[in-house]
């Protein structure tokens, strides 16, 4: 068997890269060892920067996504007992986000390529990479796939990154020391628009994915267990963490999804090696706070997209030799945001008094600069495109 790109991972990243692949007359094949009905049901991130929403608008894959997404023009940071909106409409005109499930992009990339075609295997054993120097191919279920191009976009505990041989990576990394507790509850959202709120006992996130669906998240220690987390208890830390304004009630419902999620900022590079090429979660990680895991995956599929339609059309290997190099400074502004909202918002046990007064000054600058709050709107809501290339 024989395609010019073989794609591993039919996440985001493989499924958009082939569709755009697609568009352009070039032939792919995605391999992905999970069921279609895992990676359609996965929750995961569900905030989509302006150049997300408008990449797969282009690629016509957005209509439900403009039908049923809900388009946000601000976020709200609450603490120190009152609420502070950072207005997008004014501050980074014509740029917003638009509040859509992972998975809901998932089924409707799957649903484009079936339509269209497209080969995608679910379910798929044994899946190895070979000859990345040379003429690669990959091996998988007793079937040999031959390529002329790899894209590895099989998130970070996959098979691509390990297939690049020792020493040629550099590996970035900073773990921190709590995790995320997020739920997925049936019940109308208490707020219209994104709540980060930073409080003595930890942070807590308010945000939906739908007018009867919302996701809450919490800060818990590193080593926390969802055993020891009841929905009573998670409800009423949700209530002390955000029910800190006057007015606000929390709505509560019947939790439906729960899982600890551990915060780390993580990168790969180079991004490439050989015939190989990383996208997504398989060369970088960054914690959840800045919402930006799957809108790099997007900005690098779009960077590869051009890359290898160059390749394909006329031999020219300019753009692929700078994939990496055009990726990374768009991931490193990515890593630096999601730090710097991770910091600004979570209580670090080892911070003294002096260093949380530090924290709470710096967010009243925030909420009080127009410099400042624009510097965190334009990144929230993702810089254009070009702009980290």
């Amino acid at each position: 068997m024989r395609t010019q790109v073989g794609i591993i991972g039919a996440g985001p990243a493989g499924l958009l890269l082939s569709h755009l692949l697609h568009l352009r007359g070039i032939s792919s094949v995605v391999l992905e060892r999970r069921s279609r009905e895992y990676v359609e049901r996965r929750v995961r991130a569900g905030v989509l920067e302006q150049g997300t929403v408008d990449t797969l608008a282009q690629a016509g894959v957005g209509g439900r996504m403009l039908r049923e997404g809900l388009p946000h023009h601000g976020i709200e940071l609450r603490y120190g007992g009152a609420a502070h909106r950072i207005p997008f409409e004014r501050l980074v005109p014509g740029r917003a986000i638009t509040v859509y499930g992972q998975q809901e992009v998932v089924k409707d990339l799957i649903a484009a390529r079936l339509a269209a075609g497209g080969d995608v295997r679910f379910e798929v054993e044994d899946v190895r990479l070979h000859a990345l120097e040379s003429e690669p191919y990959v091996t998988f279920g007793g079937q040999r796939l031959d390529c002329d191009v790899i894209a590895g976009c099989d998130g970070f505990h996959g098979v691509s990154r390990p297939a690049i041989p020792d020493g040629v990576l550099s590996v970035f990394e900073r773990e921190y020391p709590f995790a995320w507790l997020g739920i997925l509850a049936w019940v109308a959202p208490s707020s219209e628009e994104l709540i980060y709120a930073r409080t003595e006992r930890g942070f807590a996130l308010h945000s939906m994915r739908s007018p009867t669906v919302s996701r809450f998240y919490l800060q818990v220690p590193a080593d926390a267990r969802l055993a020891d987390w009841p929905d009573e208890r998670i409800w009423a830390e949700l209530r002390a963490r955000l029910e800190t304004v006057p007015g606000f009630a929390l709505a509560t419902g019947e939790i439906t999804e729960r899982g600890i999620t551990p915060m780390r900022g993580f990168v790969a590079e180079p991004m490439q090696y050989g015939r190989l090429y990383l996208a997504g979660d398989a060369a970088h990680i960054v914690p959840p706070t800045g919402a930006k895991g799957l809108n790099l995956a997007v900005a690098d599929v779009r960077v590869l997209t051009e890359a290898l339609a160059a390749y394909f059309a006329d031999g020219s290997t300019t753009l692929l030799d700078g994939y990496s190099r055009a990726c990374l400074k768009r991931v490193w502004r990515a890593q630096h945001f999601s730090w710097w909202m991770t910091t600004l918002l979570h209580t670090f046990e080892q911070d003294d008094p002096y260093a949380r007064r530090l924290q709470l000054s710096y967010l009243d600058y925030v909420t009080s600069s127009e410099a400042a709050a624009t510097t965190l709107a334009e990144n929230y809501v993702g810089l254009p495109f070009d702009a980290g290339r």
